[in-house]
């Protein structure tokens, strides 16, 4: 359960009344379900649990953008159920660029079914050939009358060949570089549109690689207006990547109460692993980086709803820190329960599974330290 103790100066009420809440649902609903044994399964079960979180109404935060609730939401649901919290990212992925730029009619026509979980949302930015380098991506979309015709490829995207629409990244002008990236709303039944493979991870998700072969779709899909693209998905991984730290922080701390249990019972050579020093040593720096991370999180999600107009540096600390403190203290946790945490069907395990993804996702650790240097070189540059 998220310790919100620990970040209450950033938490209002009525998140802290969410937060208990969320919870108990997670613990209830979400932990006792088994990790799908394949990826047709895995994508059976990620379209159920974006139903039953829908029907629960804890996606509902994602149409009201707030995000320190999406935070919260992330935070319990990823502890109980890494697979259910990446389709509450999908979800918050794909419709945040609606929300911020998208007509009422495109706010009509999508958001209602992505909020009630019966659409399923995708983002689809990554090519074979543009990952952290947004701006050199390679789909075009030609303008042909009324329409725009998509050619290109996109990998590595989540929900792809169960999403019912696509949020698409694409140049209407090479030449002009990120000026020249626009973003589309193009629904899965969309002709020219087509699922490719799918691409297996160790932890189950619903992965692969879709194509666009003269797509054409009107233009009345086209978000906010043309080369606002990079701009608009700048912004929207700028106010979720809160959310990602949030992750991180809810998979670390399920991690850590998962090695606190067992080291207070389990005995080896006389004592419980709990008075051992070493042990004890490791379980202090486990809490201290969760205490930390959280603090960061729960920063940047607040400044993101208290209107700040660029959060760019406080998600990019929260996400870098959050998601490599997690992977050491899921790390640690296997480590402390030695044979039985690397056993498939242990908590930590599927843990150590899921982490790993969140350094990379949304932008690498790597991505986030030199936005975070260079928000701070900026700062310090005479204009």
């Amino acid at each position: 359960m998220p310790d919100t103790n620990a970040v209450r100066a950033f938490l209002e009420k009525r998140h802290v009344a969410l937060a208990d809440a969320v919870a108990e649902y997670a613990g209830e609903h979400l932990a006792p379900r088994r990790e799908p044994a394949d990826d047709d399964a895995c994508r059976i079960e990620a379209r159920a649990l974006t139903a039953e979180m829908g029907a629960a109404g804890w996606l509902e935060a994602i149409r009201d953008r707030d995000f320190r609730a999406c935070s919260l939401i992330r935070e319990a649901v990823a502890a109980a159920s890494p697979l259910a919290d990446a389709m509450f990212a999908l979800q918050a992925l794909g419709t945040v660029p609606i929300l911020l730029a998208g007509s009422e009619d495109q706010q009509a026509e999508w958001v209602p079914g992505v909020i009630g979980g019966t659409t399923i949302a995708a983002f689809a930015m990554t090519e074979p050939e543009a990952g952290s380098d947004v701006a050199s991506l390679e789909t075009t979309a030609r303008r042909d009358g009324e329409s725009f015709v998509l050619n290109g490829a996109k990998t590595l995207i989540s929900n792809a060949g169960i999403a019912d629409f696509y949020t698409v990244f694409a140049s209407t002008e090479p030449n002009e570089g990120r000026e020249g990236i626009s973003c589309f709303i193009v629904p899965r039944e969309t002709e020219g549109l087509r699922f490719v493979r799918p691409l297996i991870l160790s932890s189950p998700h619903p992965l692969g690689e879709i194509a666009f072969e003269d797509c054409r779709v009107p233009a009345s899909n086209l978000l906010g207006s043309e080369g606002t693209g990079y701009r608009l998905g700048l912004a929207t991984l700028d106010k979720l990547r809160a959310t990602v730290a949030a992750a991180a922080c809810g998979m670390a701390e399920r991690a850590l109460e998962e090695a606190i249990a067992h080291a207070c019972t389990r005995r080896q050579f006389g004592k419980r692993l709990a008075d051992f020093q070493l042990i004890q040593d490791k379980l202090a720096r486990m809490a201290t980086d969760l205490t930390a991370a959280r603090l960061l999180t729960y920063r940047a999600a607040w400044e993101v709803d208290s209107g700040a107009p660029r959060v760019t540096m406080e998600a990019a600390m929260a996400k870098a820190f959050a998601t490599e403190a997690a992977q050491r203290i899921v790390d640690d946790a296997v480590q402390i329960f030695g044979g039985r945490g690397v056993v498939a069907d242990h908590p930590v395990d599927r843990l150590y599974r899921s982490v790993r993804a969140l350094r990379i996702y949304e932008g690498t650790t790597e991505i986030q330290q030199l936005i975070i240097a260079g928000q701070l070189i900026k700062a310090a540059t005479p204009p």
